[in-house]
């Protein structure tokens, strides 16, 4: 049995759907109000018998603080692929934050201590990565810099991965993968799903960019590294480096909209003393942090050689990317209009 959590996510439910399509058992967790049918709509696009697959999923509510709730839902398992997380770049979701990623990671590894667990793999985040190597990249030997300012989200996500080396010190089998941006279908306005409507709803843009990642891509390098059994080590999962103009471009071109307007450094920072001004009035501007600002200002090179060599990997294009979940955001949006 294998048991995937946060499997209602946007990279959690194809791992579930790679992994369902290879005949395993899978046991998936999610929160009381997940939406199930967005899961199984999703999986109607990245297979043909999706609703024979969808059935086999053994679902379970879970409360991370729960610990006799984990070790049950562990029961039989022995492997996890860890996904939950919550993600958001707001200041008032920090304690939240710090709670499920950090808290809730440190809890499930507990609870794999003495049970049948074999094997963990745990998504963090390519914002963990913060030395630059000798070519100016930031790669898997990138350690986080506790000097620099961080957001909220790369921190919890940065204290996570220690519980995750902790466990690995002690003897558990595991694995850490850190994803750029990922591109994938479904859960629309949350999380990476929020994408498309950012950039429909947006004018503006910012003047940096990101690393990019196909939600297929990421999940069939989680199952491929698990298969290989490849340990002690983090892989970095992106396909491509990308300003946000270039993509925001290519998305509201197909939606048949004006380009967007890019903000300024400068134009943020105004935007940070107004936020210090007003913030506690306007909620909207509190988002409008330092870390934040330097983040959606600045384009980091990020190198993907040490998956493509571990696994001779062919990664999709970003176009090839939006253009096919881009399309599946209009044909939603047609359906629920």
């Amino acid at each position: 049995m294998i048991f995937v959590t946060g499997a209602t996510g946007i990279l959690g439910r194809v791992i579930v759907l790679e992994l369902l399509k290879k005949g395993k058992n899978v046991r998936a967790s999610k929160r009381p109000g997940s939406n199930l049918n967005d899961v199984r709509h999703s999986f109607n696009v990245y297979t043909e018998n999706s609703d024979d697959l969808f059935n086999k999923i053994e679902w379970i509510d879970l409360d991370f603080d729960d610990l006799d709730a984990l070790q049950h839902a562990l029961k039989g398992v022995d492997e996890v692929y860890h996904c939950a997380a919550k993600v958001s770049f707001h200041p008032h979701d920090e304690k939240e934050m710090y709670h499920t990623n950090v808290k809730g990671t440190e809890n499930l590894l507990f609870a794999c201590e003495g049970s049948g667990v074999k094997k963990f793999l745990h998504v963090s985040t390519i914002a963990v990565l913060d030395l630059f190597n000798e070519k100016g990249e930031l790669d898997e030997n990138s350690e986080f810099n506790p000097k620099e300012e961080h957001s909220a989200y790369a921190i919890s996500k940065h204290l996570a991965e220690m519980e995750v080396w902790r466990a690995s010190a002690e003897g558990l089998n595991t694995i850490i993968v850190n994803p750029g941006m990922i591109i994938g279908s479904g859960n629309w306005g949350q999380s990476s799903g929020d994408i498309f409507p950012t950039f429909e709803k947006n004018g503006f843009t910012f003047s940096g960019g990101t690393s990019y990642v196909d939600v297929r891509d990421a999940a069939k390098i989680c199952i491929e590294l698990m298969e290989k059994s490849v340990f002690g080590e983090r892989f970095i999962l992106i396909s491509e480096n990308k300003k946000y103009a270039e993509l925001g471009q290519q998305i509201r071109t197909k939606l048949g909209l004006k380009e967007a307007k890019i903000l300024t450094k400068s134009q943020l920072n105004v935007g940070r003393l107004a936020n210090i001004l007003f913030g506690w009035l306007i909620p909207k501007l509190r988002i409008i942090t330092r870390s934040n600002i330097e983040s959606i200002s600045s384009l980091n090179t990020i190198s993907n050689e040490k998956i493509k060599k571990e696994l001779d990997y062919q990664f999709i294009s970003v176009k090839e990317s939006v253009d096919f979940h881009l399309n599946n955001y209009i044909n939603d949006k047609k359906l629920n209009s």
